[in-house]
């Protein structure tokens, strides 16, 4: 059976793996890691809509109320940001979150949130696995409570963004996740006329992972053009990143909704931007533009979270949809961006913010690819890759390799190729950004080959 291990956004496995033993040796260890670092204060337990998180959740929180802990559990399932909201509004000494986010329903996982609602670092997940052993009881046993999570988090989005939402129509698509009932509520609180998809739990997400990506997002293009809505507005499994669509361009590439929303934010303050290699120079862009500094990071929003901190940055995010911003808890959020994104709209259609940045730095063109690889393979891969970094790439020079994440290589024409391994699947992650479609999927082609060759 594989090992118990904590990757990119916690420990994530199939259901033959992800058992209720195994789940319960993740709660006695981080029982043990609390204790050690002298914690006292309740924990947080918040749990996804998959069929099986919540007695997930309940096993953890009864491992932890074993430890002396008192638990906190949702009213119902919610989502990753309302948790992680919830360690710093109510000062606890951390939660667990059962979810798999975008995984198909046959996924389950587990991700800890440490006192501070950031994404756990490397150091605390390594520490949580070292203690890794089977539930015990040690003392007094704690409460396990049900308590209603939601409306602090819903009060300190409309307290941060202050938004108008009046006379704006919103679409919005759960994709059956925990974003129902959350989300749409929350925009529907600032003023919006709301219209739901998808938005009743289903265990089986309608037999679409909860991915809020453009070949999933169909029903939400033509919902907007059919309600001649503002903004259509997409939730993942967790609601912790999101999916925008547009009267015009359909689907928004996170990229571009990105760029928007950052230059949007920048017209009433100031602070730099944090993002991942994986990210497009169009931040950067807007960023010059204000006289702003960008921030590089790996991929992983807990790398973002970090920066933003060190840095007091504006904005941070990711090109697969996750984002936060100043003010409030530096981890991505798909229920607050969701309200600052109508908030943005309700001033000036998004798309006329992004053709007006396009027209003024150039187009951006930028996508992604996967290639199967084992897990036990990427470290070879990788290593493979710094022998075999190519002097051209589909034509252009190469005129520096960045070593953040893998390997991302500059050309001179501005267009850079990625590849990295990925820490939620057994796949290397190949991206590609250009100024045209044609010369993107070039780039991918060039680095699809180049990893094949590798594997």
């Amino acid at each position: 059976m594989d090992a118990i291990s904590f990757g990119t956004d916690g420990w994530r496995a199939r259901l033959d793996t992800f058992t209720d033993d195994r789940v319960r040796i993740v709660g006695q260890a981080v029982a043990d890691y609390l204790a050690d670092a002298g914690h006292d204060a309740p924990v947080a337990v918040g749990y996804d809509a998959r069929a099986t998180s919540e007695g997930f959740a309940e096993s953890l929180a009864d491992v932890l109320a074993a430890n002396g802990f008192d638990v906190l559990l949702p009213e119902r399932d919610c989502p990753t940001p309302v948790i992680a909201w919830s360690v710093v509004d109510r000062g606890l000494a951390g939660a667990l979150m059962v979810t798999a986010s975008h995984n198909p329903p046959e996924y389950n996982g587990v991700k800890f949130i440490p006192d501070d609602g950031t994404p756990a670092l490397p150091e605390m997940t390594d520490a949580i696995e070292a203690r890794l052993a089977d539930p015990r009881a040690d003392g007094p046993r704690g409460a396990v409570d049900r308590v209603d999570l939601v409306s602090s988090h819903a009060d300190q989005a409309r307290d941060l963004i202050d938004p108008d939402l009046s006379g704006l129509t919103v679409v919005y698509d759960a994709m059956h996740g925990s974003g129902r009932g959350v989300t749409d509520a929350l925009l529907e609180s600032a003023g919006a006329t709301v219209i739901r998809r998808r938005c009743e739990r289903d265990t089986s997400f309608g037999g679409v992972p909860p991915e809020p990506s453009a070949d999933h997002l169909d029903g939400l293009v033509d919902a907007v053009a059919a309600h001649d809505a503002d903004l259509g507005v997409a939730n993942d499994g967790d609601a912790d990143r999101l999916a925008i669509v547009t009267p015009d361009r359909g689907f928004l590439d996170e990229n571009l909704f990105f760029a928007a929303v950052y230059d949007a934010l920048l017209e009433a303050d100031s602070g730099p931007a944090v993002r991942t290699v994986s990210t497009t120079f169009l931040i950067d862009r807007v960023a010059a533009a204000h006289g702003e500094d960008v921030v590089e990071t790996p991929v992983g929003f807990k790398w973002v979270a970090e920066a933003m901190v060190d840095h007091d940055a504006l904005m941070g995010g990711e090109e697969s949809g996750g984002f936060s911003v100043r003010g409030h808890v530096p981890e991505k959020d798909g229920v607050l961006m969701a309200l600052l994104a109508a908030d943005v709209a309700s001033t000036e259609p998004i798309d006329d913010r992004v053709d007006r940045l396009l027209d003024v730095h150039g187009d951006v063109v930028a996508d992604k690819v996967s290639v199967d690889c084992p897990d036990e393979r990427k470290a070879a891969v990788i290593d493979a890759l710094g022998d075999a970094i190519p002097d051209t790439v589909a034509g252009r020079a190469v005129e520096d390799v960045v070593t953040l994440d893998g390997f991302k290589l500059l050309c001179t024409d501005g267009s850079w190729l990625l590849v990295r391994p990925s820490g939620t699947e057994p796949k290397m992650r190949v991206y590609a950004e250009a100024e045209s479609r044609d010369r993107v999927d070039a780039i991918l082609d060039e680095g699809r080959d180049l990893v094949a060759a590798l594997v």
